[in-house]
C-alpha cells in the first residue's frame, strides 16, 4: 500500500514534472491568494477581466460583432460596474454559435471537448486548453482541502457512471496518484453498499464526495445497516442542492460536517463552503460572479438573483456573461476563516425547476421540498413535476410510518399553493436519477416557464 505522503511528495511531483504541467504551480499560487484581502484580490479580477474584454476585440468575431451591434468599442469597460453594459449569453445562443465562439488561434481539434451533463435535456459543447483545464483542477484541489482532505490521501466517490480505470497505465496512476473507490448510483443496492464499505475498511478514504442527494442515500443504507465504520475527515457534497434536511442526516450518520460546492460545467467551480460553513466562497480570481434580479438590475444581499458569471481564464471558447440559469443568494458578509474570497448564500434552484402558479408567480421547487418533506413524515423521497399550469404530479417513496393523514396534509399544501391546479400523488419505489446520477427535486415542462 502506497502512503499518502509518498504519493503527495514524490509520487505526484514526478507525474506533474515529467508532464510538464502546470497544475501544481498553479495549485500553490491559489493556496496563497486566498489570503489576499478582498480588494486585492478585486484588482486581479479587475485586470483579467479587462485583459479578456481587449482580446476578445481582437481575437473573437463573435464577441466583436455582438459588442459593436449594441455600441461598445475598445473603450467601454472602464470600471468592474462596466461589465452590466456586456450583453448576456444564454445557452441558446451557445448551442447555436458553438464553432463561432472559438477564438482565432485556436484550433477545435486541439482542445479539450467536453459535454454538459444536459439537465434539461439539451448538452452543450465545451471546449478548453489543456492549461485552463489544469487551472480548474487546482481550484478544485484548494477547495478539497477546506474539507481536511489532503492531496494522496484516498477518496471515497458517490457518483453516477463512474471512469474506473481500464488499462494498466490507467491503473498504475490510480494506485499511486488518485486513489478512488465508488459507490455507483445509477445501481444503489444493499450489496453495492455493502461493497463499498468493506472496500472504505481496506482504502480507509479520508473523504466521501458525490452528489449532495446521493450522499444523502447513502446515508440512508448505511444508517439502516448499522455500519459506524465510514468516518472521514470531511464530506464534500457538489452537482446538486443540498437540502437542510439532507445535511443533517448525512453529518449524523459520517460524523463530520458537509461541505457543500457549487459549480457548473461550463465555467467550473464557482463557490465552497470553508471549514466555517457560514456560505460560499466565491472563485472570484478566475470568475466575476453576478446575481441579477428579474429588472436586470443587481440583486441585493439574501434577494434571489439568476447567477450570471463571467470566466477570465478560458479564452480558447470565452463565456462573457453567462447566464448559468441558477438561482442564488448573494451576500456581504465576511467569513471568519480570514480568506478575502466574499461570499454567496445557497443556491435556490434552478429556473427549470421553478413552478409556475395561474397568476404567473415563481415558486422554487426546494422551497416545496423543503416544506414538505422536511415537516411531514413518513416520506423517504419525494419530486414534484409540472406538466402545465393545471396539473402538478407529486411521486412519492413512502417509507413505514407513512399514513392517510401525511397524504391528506401534502395535497391540501399543494392545492392551497397553487390554486386551481389538479394535485395528483403518486407512490413509487423510487425515484431514479438522471443519465449523470444526478436527481431532480422538481421539474417543469412550461416552456420558459408560461
Amino acid at each position: 500500500m502506497v502512503s499518502s505522503i509518498l504519493r503527495r511528495k514524490f509520487f505526484e511531483p514526478l507525474y506533474y514534472r515529467k508532464n510538464q504541467s502546470p497544475f501544481l504551480n498553479y495549485w500553490k499560487k491559489l493556496e496563497k491568494t486566498q489570503y489576499l484581502s478582498l480588494q486585492e484580490l478585486k484588482v486581479i479580477q479587475w485586470q483579467r477581466l479587462k485583459d479578456i474584454y481587449s482580446f476578445l476585440w481582437k481575437h473573437n468575431t463573435f464577441y466583436r460583432n455582438r459588442f459593436q451591434n449594441i455600441g461598445l468599442t475598445e473603450t467601454s469597460l472602464k470600471s468592474p460596474d462596466d461589465i452590466t453594459k456586456l450583453p448576456l449569453l444564454t445557452k441558446k445562443e451557445i448551442r447555436e454559435n458553438s464553432d463561432k465562439l472559438i477564438s482565432d488561434g485556436f484550433n477545435k481539434k486541439t482542445l479539450l471537448h467536453f459535454k454538459t451533463g444536459g439537465s434539461t435535456g439539451k448538452a452543450l459543447d465545451i471546449y478548453i486548453t489543456e492549461g485552463c483545464s489544469e487551472l480548474r483542477n487546482a481550484c478544485a484541489r484548494r477547495h478539497d482541502r477546506w474539507t481536511g482532505w489532503e492531496p494522496g490521501e484516498p477518496i471515497g466517490a458517490v457518483w453516477g457512471n463512474p471512469k474506473l480505470p481500464k488499462t494498466a497505465k490507467g491503473k498504475i496512476f490510480h494506485h499511486f496518484l488518485k486513489p478512488y473507490i465508488y459507490c455507483d448510483t445509477m445501481a444503489v443496492t444493499l450489496d453495492s453498499v455493502e461493497k463499498f464499505a468493506n472496500e472504505w475498511d481496506i482504502v480507509q478514504p479520508t473523504m466521501l464526495y458525490g452528489h449532495a442527494h446521493s450522499i444523502f442515500i447513502l446515508a440512508q443504507y448505511i444508517q439502516s445497516l448499522g455500519y459506524d465504520q465510514i468516518k472521514p475527515k470531511g464530506i464534500l457534497s457538489t452537482s446538486m442542492m443540498l437540502l437542510p434536511h439532507e445535511r443533517k442526516v448525512i453529518e449524523n450518520v459520517f460524523f463530520c460536517k458537509v461541505t457543500d460546492r457549487y459549480g457548473c460545467e461550463e465555467v467550473s467551480l464557482i463557490g465552497c463552503e470553508c471549514e466555517q460553513h457560514n456560505g460560499m466562497h466565491m472563485n472570484i480570481e478566475h470568475l466575476v460572479i453576478e446575481f441579477v434580479g428579474e429588472d436586470g438590475s443587481p440583486a441585493n444581499p439574501g434577494e434571489p438573483g439568476k447567477i450570471v458569471v463571467t470566466d477570465l481564464m478560458n479564452k480558447a471558447m470565452p463565456f462573457i456573461r453567462y447566464q448559468v440559469e441558477d438561482v442564488g443568494l448573494p451576500m456581504n458578509t465576511q467569513c471568519s476563516c480570514g480568506r478575502g474570497l466574499p461570499l454567496m448564500g445557497n443556491v435556490v434552484g434552478r429556473l427549470a425547476d421553478f413552478l409556475v402558479r395561474q397568476d404567473g408567480t415563481k415558486i422554487a421547487g426546494i422551497s416545496l421540498i423543503e416544506n414538505t418533506l422536511t415537516d411531514l413524515p413518513g416520506i423517504d423521497q419525494m419530486q414534484i413535476i409540472q406538466n402545465n399550469l393545471e396539473d402538478i404530479r407529486i411521486n412519492i417513496v413512502p417509507s413505514l410510518n407513512f399514513d392517510g393523514s401525511v397524504k391528506s396534509a401534502l395535497s391540501n399544501y399543494f392545492k392551497k399553493t397553487f390554486p386551481g391546479a389538479t394535485i395528483s400523488i403518486n407512490f413509487v419505489k423510487m425515484i431514479r436519477s438522471e443519465p449523470s446520477g444526478k436527481y431532480r427535486f422538481s421539474i417543469c415542462h412550461i416552456p420558459d416557464g408560461r
